[in-house]
């Protein structure tokens, strides 16, 4: 591991003869054990003093060209990869997930941090809009108006437990507020420090390397409930991205809401990806693909589905006699924490003895110290619409089948759904009116829709949507993953009848940037 250089937004392990430090040691999930190093926990001084660090670097890395963001961001990729190994070695054994899924997360970050590159190099982040004078319009002319968007200043970020690369450090949230012009404050995942001290000397070697200012990136290690509460309260500080508990983002949410300035907070809190079966869209491996993606990662992918909706008959027994099957020969995989493998157990056992739900069968608890079972129960439709708790997440590898007569009971239930992260229908084309009409309820309560498909796999691209109503997340009109992400750390600003030599470089006429910019509707430099 690396060893500490000084800064206050640096969590690096701690020399251990400095014994009035508070400090933690990581866990092994697999065995319970505490690993070293040990790490030092951060003070109330030092985020005062990285939140002001930030926004002295943020009136110098607002200004920066869409190059040298690009330039920064691919070359934090670099880091990141040269570093990989260290980080797969250390994220094994603090999260206890595989080397294959760990390798493909890895990967999926550099990417997203190179898309992010490309998408200001393409000229596509600004949001630039000009409306040029008609000094001859009747009845009264129109003055010249160009529209930017700028970025908000420093943005707290909130590492997640289930993505140690993807949605930490480095990940999303991180990439997409750089790109947006906004230096960025970390508070790491207390359950991986090793990892996110990693990925952080990582990111402020890039820092180094592009001559940008330190306070473009801090990280910070400590408790949610007073260094989290005190970042996201701290006036430096103007954004929030989080993923993470409904509860937790519900608490930022409240300190952001409750400051003498107001911030926006964009947390990706619960969901319970529920999928619509109709009867012509059972293909025999349909109990297959489900279970294989309810248990995968454990069930702790954001996007794993919980809720299978699935027609009384034959053909649905059939699903659920599978899906027994499978369950009874299975063994619980290890989760991330041991206070999520409880939270999992309490959950889980909570749905199960609600009234009028039965247990289709349960799985084995895997080896080590936190591996539960999966579980799937089931309850009938009528039932389902009648108790709200019923729509509750369970973190983990458990699924509540909802039987129906007819489509028109499954509709009945969607329109009860809270918002959702993605909602699935199987269906064939016999099915397409009820389809159609079913899509029309689920447009309004879910941020992507699939169609004959499964939800888990989040693509980072330009078209990408993960978000979605209340609780999905607490921002339904943005995205956490994909190019549209870095709208959430923007805002427009107009300028009127500006003279040349004052208008920002890329409002100009002869665009010296090369950004793609709206002109009278049009688009133009696409």
């Amino acid at each position: 591991m690396t060893r500490p250089n000084g800064s206050a937004a640096t969590h690096a392990p701690i020399d251990v003869t400095a014994g009035h430090e508070p400090r933690i040691r990581a866990a092994n999930p697999v065995t319970g054990d505490l690993m070293e190093p040990e790490f030092r926990l951060n003070s109330p001084l030092e985020v005062d003093q990285t939140a002001r660090l930030a926004a002295t670097a943020f009136m110098i890395y607002r200004r920066t060209t869409p190059e040298a963001k690009a330039g920064f961001l691919e070359t934090i990729a670099v880091n990141i990869e040269a570093v990989g190994e260290d980080l797969v070695s250390r994220a094994m054994l603090e999260t206890g997930l595989s080397r294959l899924r760990l390798v493909g997360e890895l990967a999926r970050t550099t990417n997203q941090l190179r898309l992010f590159a490309a998408a200001l190099r393409a000229g596509n982040v600004g949001g630039i809009r000009v409306d040029p004078a008609l000094p001859d319009r009747t009845p009264a002319p129109r003055p010249d108006i160009r529209m930017r968007k700028i970025p908000l200043g420093p943005v707290a970020v909130f590492g997640s437990s289930n993505f140690p690369f993807a949605f930490s450090n480095a990940g999303g949230d991180t990439a997409s507020a750089l790109a947006a012009g906004c230096p960025v404050i970390v508070k790491s995942h207390s359950a991986h420090p090793g990892t996110a001290e990693l990925a952080t000397e990582a990111i402020r070697k890039s820092v180094r390397e592009s001559g940008l200012p330190d306070g473009v990136y801090g990280a910070l290690l400590g408790s949610g409930k007073e260094i989290g509460a005190l970042l996201v309260s701290h006036p430096e500080i103007k954004a929030v991205g989080f993923t993470g508990s409904r509860s937790g983002g519900l608490a930022l949410a409240r300190i952001a809401s409750e400051r003498p300035e107001p911030i926006p907070v964009f947390a990706e809190m619960s969901s319970v990806n529920p999928v619509f079966i109709f009867e012509s869209g059972l293909p025999g491996t349909i109990s297959r693909d489900y279970f294989d993606a309810l248990t995968l990662g454990s069930g702790q992918f954001c996007t794993n589905p919980g809720l299978l909706f699935l027609p009384k008959g034959e053909l649905g027994d059939n699903v659920v006699r599978d899906l027994a099957r499978m369950l009874q020969s299975s063994t619980g995989q290890t989760m991330l924490t041991h206070e999520i493998s409880s939270a999992y157990e309490i959950a889980s056992a909570r749905l199960g003895a609600i009234g009028g739900v039965e247990t289709v069968a349960r799985g084995s608890a895997g080896a080590g110290a936190n591996a539960p079972p999966a579980a799937v129960y089931e309850v009938s439709c009528d039932r389902f619409a009648n108790e709200p708790a019923l729509c509750d997440e369970v973190f983990g590898a458990t699924s509540l089948i909802v039987r129906y007569s007819e489509p028109k009971e499954m509709l009945d239930a969607a329109v009860s759904l809270d918002g959702q992260l993605t909602a699935t229908v199987h269906a064939a084309m016999v099915d397409e009116k009820f389809v159609r009409e079913l899509v029309g309820i689920l447009e309004l309560k879910a941020g992507r829709i699939i169609h004959n498909g499964w939800p888990t796999g989040v693509e980072v691209g330009h078209a990408m949507v993960h978000g979605g109503p209340f609780p999905a997340s607490s921002n339904s009109r943005t995205t956490s993953v994909g190019t549209l992400s870095v709208e959430r750390f923007q805002r427009p600003v107009a300028y009127q009848n500006f003279p040349e030599s004052l208008l920002p470089e890329e409002l100009r006429e002869d665009n010296p940037w090369g950004q793609v910019r709206t002109v009278n509707g049009r688009i133009e430099g696409a």
